[in-house]
């Protein structure tokens, strides 16, 4: 006996629109718009002595060996007093004038240490004399101190910029919340430059002189934005 056949199929569908995602929690307004701003100096954190010395005699040889001398004595008086060799360059220049022979040289020594570069400067002076001359030191700046005083001056705008902001939300008895955005807005670099006025020459500033006109100087203005949490928790903030 054949099976009876079953019954057609029915299938149910509906078609439903896609699930729109839920939009993004509007932000309350509740926000302290700020800016700040800092100004540092750092001085100068490498100088450059030049000493030039020379020697003119009938023979060569004694002129080489007369400024040959004098070279390693100052060459070991920096060493001993913790310069690196890198941070020592001699050039030297060899002619004859007339019926002599002139041999002169000149030595460029780098310090990080400027009361290393007194001792040394005042050793060679009292030991060498007038065969030997000493420029003044020429202070300067290696690039890593600059960005070190970029990055620092950017730092203290913004830690001058939120304690602002907590101090105009404690006004109110809120509390600073989170940032929403910090802008670094203005940048400035400067050098300590003497007024031309001033009748001082080059080579009669002091020491400290020189260090302050060479000294360095940022400021730094930024923009910041932060969230207002609500009532200040004072027993917060007395723990």
């Amino acid at each position: 006996m054949a099976l009876p056949s079953p019954p057609p199929a029915r299938v149910f569908a509906e078609l439903l629109p896609a699930p729109v995602p839920a939009p993004a929690p509007a932000p309350s307004g509740r926000e302290v718009h700020v800016s700040g701003s800092a100004e540092l100096s750092a001085g100068p954190d490498r100088a450059r002595v030049s000493l030039r010395l020379g020697s003119r005699k009938e023979a060569a040889g004694a002129a080489r060996s007369s400024v040959a001398r004098r070279l390693e004595y100052i060459a070991q008086s920096a060493r001993q007093r913790g310069v690196p060799e890198e941070n020592m360059t001699v050039t030297e220049d060899f002619s004859r004038v007339e019926n002599t022979y002139q041999m002169e040289a000149e030595v460029c020594i780098i310090f990080s240490d400027f009361g290393k570069m007194q001792n040394v400067c005042n050793l060679l002076i009292e030991k060498l004399g007038t065969s030997v001359t000493i420029s003044p030191p020429h202070f300067y700046h290696t690039p890593e101190a600059v960005a070190t005083l970029r990055r620092q001056v950017c730092v203290a705008a913004v830690g001058n910029t939120r304690r602002k902001a907590q101090e105009v939300c404690r006004l109110f008895g809120q509390s600073l919340g989170k940032p929403v955005l910090i802008k670094e807005e203005e940048t400035k670099e400067w050098g300590g430059h003497i007024d031309s006025h001033l009748s001082n020459s080059p080579d009669s500033l002091t020491l400290q002189e020189r260090i302050q006109n060479a000294t360095a100087y940022a400021s730094c203005r930024v923009f910041a934005v932060f969230e207002i949490k609500g009532k200040e928790n004072r027993r917060h903030k007395l723990l």
